[in-house]
């Protein structure tokens, strides 16, 4: 416990596994139990990285990839230009577009599944 508490005093705690439960409406730590508690010993939030099963997902990779490939025509286009003052700053807005876009895209986490217990009959 002692190592991790010096992680997390010198921000290199490796994050919490974290599961949003939807029908406990809670998040329940899959991995990093004595991480998370050394962090908060210490006073500050651990880090964390969540799994999440995501909404109609064969949806959301199509439109990640049509931006995706999109941005990548852009920036071919753009490399074939010659350089100029303007180019750099060109690329940059370029990226913080493609950057946006994908942040924009629907990341709502979809209810955890139930199923009915087992009939043991």
């Amino acid at each position: 416990m002692t190592a991790y508490r010096k992680h997390a005093r010198d921000g290199t705690l490796a994050p919490v596994l974290l599961w949003w439960v939807s029908f406990l409406d809670g998040w329940l730590i899959l991995d990093g139990h004595d991480r998370a508690v050394a962090a908060l010993a210490e006073g500050a939030e651990p880090p964390c990285t969540v799994l999440a099963r995501l909404p109609e997902e064969a949806q959301w990779r199509r439109t990640a990839d049509a931006v995706a490939e999109g941005h990548a025509e852009r920036m071919s286009r753009l490399s074939e230009r010659p350089a100029g003052p303007g180019t750099e700053r060109q690329r940059a807005a370029l990226e913080r577009g493609y950057a946006d876009a994908l942040a924009g895209l629907p990341y709502d986490e979809a209810p955890t599944p139930l199923w009915p217990p087992a009939d043991d009959a």
